[in-house]
């Protein structure tokens, strides 16, 4: 049986949420792709490239993180808009190389009044995880 917790609180929130990222700064300047889009549930995808690559020739983790992170703000989001996030945390388990295509996935683990729990893991495109990530968000009213 579904969490009551979990389920959209407004079901207007990905219609408004598509709107807000038309035109993006930040999806654009990583040119991410948005590839599913539903109430709790975000699938993202991002090329590296070489401008992502730090001095020890691994592609940098803030770049995962990026990608992590726009899977769980879009996740969050669905379900709660504005959701701000106050903690995010990510375990980087395997290098990405250039010219690899991560894939993030974000859930919403609970979505409540007070605080929202996600998870997020990314993959290269032959499945590999790169990473596992879990964040928290409030809504505005709960700071």
């Amino acid at each position: 049986m579904a969490n009551p917790e979990s389920r959209p609180k407004n079901k207007g929130n990905l219609a408004a949420l598509m709107e807000k990222m038309e035109g993006e700064p930040i999806a654009s300047f990583y040119k991410i792709k948005v590839l599913e889009l539903s109430p709790g549930y975000a699938k993202v995808s991002m090329k590296m490239l070489p401008e992502y690559i730090n001095f020890n020739g691994m592609v940098f983790g803030s770049i995962i993180m990026g990608v992590a992170d726009y899977a769980f703000s879009l996740a969050t989001n669905s379900m709660i808009l504005p959701s701000l996030a106050t903690q995010f945390n990510i375990h980087l388990l395997s290098p990405a190389a250039v010219g690899d295509e991560l894939t993030a996935e974000g859930h919403v683990l609970r979505s409540g009044k007070r605080v929202g729990i996600s998870e997020m893991t990314v993959v290269n495109q032959n499945g590999k995880l790169i990473a596992k990530a879990t964040g928290t968000t409030v809504p505005p009213s709960g700071l």
